[in-house]
């Protein structure tokens, strides 16, 4: 495992995990699962196996056994087994939410599960108490973000990153990683918040309910980013377009 990377604050809410878990294997992913009582909404208990055959009904299987099918020599799939330790409650809710929509879909994803697909693999908890910081990212605002309000960005904005993929994406970081960030309330529980927004959505959420965030613009998270120009680059801080965002 690349250790200097893991050094990394994206990783910190898998650490505690990561510390615990020593030389990744599915023996001691499956210890730490039992030690936390990692459970699905059927109340199964969560168990980290060698994959099978594809699977098109993934999270249906994963809900009715409990069996999440992980390489063990995959940074993807020990991001995604770190996911449900770290956040338990948001990744069952996940997993719960495919699979009570998916035989009714006949074997068409929709917006819905796009949301949760997108939020399970890039998805980011966004803790900020201030508003005008949460307007300058739904507009885009991202040099006025990142570099005008640089101090009050780091004062009262916490990203908490739970997206697998993402995880596995930053071991080699560079500034067009984004993630799909769904702000909270500091201070409270976050994956009880997301689980509990999880659960409210309505049968026409979209993706679009959640805010795009490049998350290495955060000060400190990449080197480089402590120079103004670095937020001019429009390849990774896209401006706001008004058409495409009403699209």
């Amino acid at each position: 495992m690349r250790r200097a990377s893991l050094a990394h604050p994206i990783y910190d809410p898998v650490r505690p995990w990561l510390l615990k878990l020593g030389a990744p294997s599915l023996d001691r992913l499956n210890a730490l699962a039992e030690e936390a009582g990692l459970r699905t909404e059927s109340g199964r208990a969560v168990r980290f196996v060698p994959p099978g055959k594809s699977d098109p009904y993934y999270e249906i299987h994963v809900y009715e056994s409990g069996c999440v099918a992980t390489r063990a020599d995959n940074f993807h799939d020990l991001f995604n087994a770190l996911a449900w330790l770290a956040f338990p409650r948001t990744k069952a809710r996940i997993n719960a939410l495919h699979a009570a929509a998916i035989p009714g879909e006949r074997g068409k994803r929709g917006p819905r599960r796009d949301l949760l697909t997108l939020f399970d693999e890039g998805g980011a908890i966004l803790a900020c108490a201030d508003a005008e910081l949460i307007d300058m990212i739904r507009q885009f605002r991202w040099k006025e973000l990142f570099w005008e309000n640089r101090s009050r960005a780091l004062g009262y904005m916490r990203i908490v990153v739970i997206g697998h993929a993402v995880l596995d994406k930053a071991l080699a970081p560079w500034p067009g990683i984004a993630c799909k960030a769904l702000p909270v309330r500091p201070g409270g529980n976050a994956d009880a918040q997301v689980c509990e927004w999880l659960g409210s959505l309505p049968e026409n959420a979209t993706p679009r309910l959640l805010l795009p965030l490049p998350v290495f613009g955060y000060p400190g998270w990449l080197p480089g980013n402590d120079r103004a120009e670095f937020y001019d680059d429009t390849r990774y801080f896209r401006p706001f377009r008004r058409d495409s965002r009403e699209r």
